[in-house]
């Protein structure tokens, strides 16, 4: 049986941060691209966790974003409107560096669902909770 090995990038291999709490954790979103039209614009929340947390990032990329994530660069990722090409491979990532991958409601994430939540899972209980509150 061949066992699977840990996620790497450069020969080091990948974990999500041990940070434990919102307050003290970089946040990374993205919104969609009918912004302007759309009635989920992502902007609620972006607003609720930029006063929550040391601030959120914008990078224009899930599959990035989540990279992130998985590397314990960022503490968390947000989303809405996706499609299975923007997070498959960084669902992956951050699973296999020991973070966790949900929708809103904290059921397991799915490439078919079109939000998602992702963490480093110390911080998931306390992220789930903002977006709880938001009502976009």
């Amino acid at each position: 049986m061949q066992l699977i090995r840990p996620i790497h990038c450069n020969q080091i291999p990948l974990r999500v941060s041990d940070t434990a709490r919102l307050d003290d954790s970089p946040l990374v979103t993205g919104f969609p691209y009918d912004i302007r039209t759309s009635p989920r614009k992502n902007l609620a929340a972006y607003a609720a966790f930029a006063v929550r947390t040391q601030g959120v990032r914008r990078s224009g990329s899930a599959a990035l974003d989540l990279c992130q994530v998985a590397a314990g660069r960022l503490d968390g990722f947000w989303e809405r409107q996706l499609q299975p090409w923007d997070c498959a491979a960084g669902y992956l990532a951050v699973r296999e560096a020991g973070g966790r991958v949900t929708n809103y409601a904290g059921e397991r994430g799915s490439v078919y669902e079109r939000e998602a939540l992702a963490s480093n899972g110390l911080v998931h209980e306390e992220m789930m909770a903002v977006l709880a509150g938001i009502r976009e």
